[in-house]
């Protein structure tokens, strides 16, 4: 029988949950720890596993390690290619663009003076945004020119080799929409709530439930799809005229601050649509044999 794997790092509240779900259904699963698992890349053997969850912390670890392992033949949720696709600001919307979804006008600068021509396209205020980052960090909103050259000066003597992803403003009304897609479902949509521009609860924004709109669970799903689907949270924003907007795509998120505002059993949703993928692995062929080591 094989077994479906976790891979994390830190056990949060929401992999204890997970690994909790996949007990009470008397799942046959095991816990990986990416941080003592060593990949060998010519020759390894996973084959006792039908589906791996991936829930790293880094970003990093998490890309390599499920490219690692769709190259020997393992199946990850989510896939190599939706953990690059939302783990970087700029492809996210290139992905989005393809697709016509709407989001907020993006330009892509890579030195000093493009950038300012750039946030002076969009006028002030503008938003600065490091392409790869997650819960706000590291975001700076420009009221003026003063202040973009101030910004866009620091990053780039922090990193000259990082383009600058420079967005439009939204004015959203004092938060934003945080929505959930697990496969072809759209499970539950919060409002965040925040004094402050930046919404994230990782920076203290508040949740509260919100009903699912046909437009939101539209954009959602269009959303999760432009991407390559699995498991992603989407963010939302409301514009002046009401219009939706998708700014961002999580995919590994956290939902800690959902709990507060839905009973939606998310971390079970979760283990279901991995279940579900699990199953249609083992109906497939099997594939090359694969092989790992710990440490």
């Amino acid at each position: 029988m094989k077994k479906v794997g976790v891979l994390c790092s830190l056990v949060r509240v929401e992999e204890k949950l997970i690994l909790q779900r996949l007990r009470e259904r008397e799942v046959a699963f095991e816990k990986i720890d990416v941080r003592k698992v060593v990949f060998d890349l010519s020759a390894a053997d996973w084959s006792k596993y039908s589906a791996i969850l991936i829930r790293c912390l880094s970003q990093t670890n998490a890309l390599y390690a499920a490219r690692a392992l769709e190259m020997q033949g393992v199946t990850t949720v989510n896939s190599a290619r939706v953990i690059e696709t939302c783990g970087d600001k700029i492809l996210t919307t290139l992905a989005l663009n393809a697709h016509d979804i709407p989001n907020p006008q993006t330009f892509v600068a890579f030195d000093r003076d493009s950038a300012l021509a750039a946030v002076s396209a969009l006028d002030y205020p503008a938003v600065v945004k490091p392409p790869v980052g997650s819960w706000g960090r590291l975001m700076a909103k420009v009221n003026d020119r003063e202040a973009a050259e101030a910004v866009i000066e620091h990053k780039l003597s922090m990193d000259a080799d990082t383009p600058l992803y420079i967005q439009a403003y939204i004015d959203k009304p004092g938060r934003d929409i945080r929505s959930l897609v697990v496969g072809d479902e759209t499970v539950y949509a919060v409002y965040r709530h925040a004094e402050h521009w930046i919404t994230n609860t990782a920076r203290g924004g508040q949740t509260t439930n919100l009903a699912i709109t046909p437009e939101i669970d539209r954009l959602s799903r269009a959303a999760a799809e432009a991407v390559g689907g699995g498991i992603v949270a989407v963010d939302l924003m409301e514009d002046a005229d009401g219009r939706l907007l998708v700014n961002e795509i999580n995919n590994t998120p956290e939902f800690h601050g959902a709990m507060e505002a839905t009973e939606v059993d998310i971390a079970g949703k979760m283990v279901d649509y991995v279940l579900q993928v699990s199953e249609q692995a083992n109906q497939r062929m099997p594939s090359q044999p694969t092989h790992s080591l710990t440490r």
